[in-house]
C-alpha cells in the first residue's frame, strides 16, 4: 500500500471473527485499532500475532454500548493516527433463552451492544471520515434463519441491516455495507450442544460451518474493491460466497 498507511478500527476484535479481520487488515499493511471489552487474554494474544506485519497497532478497552466509552475510543484513535479509513462494527453478544425466561434487561442488553453500539461507533467515527468504509457485521438471522430462542439477537441483526441502509443514505461520501454470514465456526458455536447445532444447520440448509477467515477475507475485499453500491447487504453462505 503506497503512501500513508490506512487505519482500520475493529470492534469486538478479541472474538474469532474480529481477530481474523484484524489479522487480514494487518497483513495488508493497515494500522489496526482493536477494541475489546472483557477478553484481555485473547486481545493480548492477537496483538502479539499481528505485531510483525508492519503497521502500528492500538488496543482499546471500551463498552461500545456506552456513548462516553465510544467517544473516548474514537478520540484516542484520532490522537494516535490522525484519521480513520475503515470501521468494522463486529462486536456483538447473544443471550439465548425462551421468551418467558428472557427479561427486559437481557433483551435490551443485546440490542444495546449489537445495534446501538453499531450506531454509536458509526456516528462518532464518521466525524473523522471524509471518505472510507463502514462495514457492519450482521447475520442471516436478521434475514431468514431466525430462531425463537434468540429473538433479541435476531432483532438486533435485522436492525443492523436497516441501519446500514440508512447510514449509506446519510453518509454519501462513505461506503457502508453489511455482511451477513450463516453459522460461523467460532469457539462459542463449537461449544454448543452438538445435536442442537446439527438440527439448526439442517433446518436452514447449511452444510458446513463457515471459517472465520472467509468472513475476514470478504470484509477486506469490500474495503479494497468498493465496487458495490453503498448500503448493500452481502450474504455469506456455507461456502464463503
Amino acid at each position: 500500500m503506497d503512501g500513508v498507511k490506512k487505519t482500520v478500527l475493529i470492534t469486538g476484535a478479541s472474538s474469532d471473527i474480529g481477530s481474523n479481520i484484524a489479522i487480514e487488515f494487518a497483513k495488508h499493511g493497515y494500522n489496526v485499532v482493536m477494541n475489546y471489552f472483557t477478553n484481555k487474554e485473547a486481545i493480548d494474544n492477537l496483538e502479539k500475532n499481528i505485531h510483525n506485519y508492519g503497521g502500528k497497532n492500538l488496543v482499546i478497552k471500551a463498552d461500545i454500548s456506552l456513548e462516553e466509552d465510544v467517544k473516548k475510543m474514537i478520540s484516542t484513535t484520532i490522537m494516535e493516527f490522525g484519521k480513520i479509513d475503515v470501521v468494522i462494527n463486529n462486536a456483538g453478544i447473544a443471550i439465548d433463552n425462551d421468551i418467558y425466561d428472557k427479561s427486559k434487561e437481557e433483551f435490551l442488553r443485546v440490542l444495546e451492544v449489537n445495534l446501538v453500539g453499531t450506531f454509536l461507533v458509526s456516528k462518532e467515527a464518521s466525524i473523522y471520515m471524509d471518505k472510507g468504509t463502514i462495514i457492519n457485521i450482521s447475520s442471516t438471522d436478521g434475514i431468514d434463519t431466525y430462531n425463537a430462542l434468540s429473538m433479541d439477537y435476531c432483532a438486533s441483526k435485522a436492525g443492523i441491516i436497516s441501519l446500514t441502509k440508512t447510514l449509506a443514505m446519510r453518509f454519501p461520501n462513505l461506503k457502508v455495507y453489511s455482511v451477513a454470514p450463516n453459522w460461523v465456526k467460532t469457539k462459542s458455536v463449537l461449544e454448543m450442544d452438538s445435536y442442537y447445532l446439527e438440527h439448526e444447520l439442517k433446518r436452514i440448509g447449511q452444510k458446513d460451518l463457515i471459517e472465520p477467515i472467509e468472513v475476514a477475507k470478504k470484509v477486506f475485499e469490500l474495503c479494497d474493491k468498493q465496487n458495490l453500491i453503498s448500503g448493500s447487504i452481502i450474504r455469506i453462505d456455507d461456502k464463503g460466497e
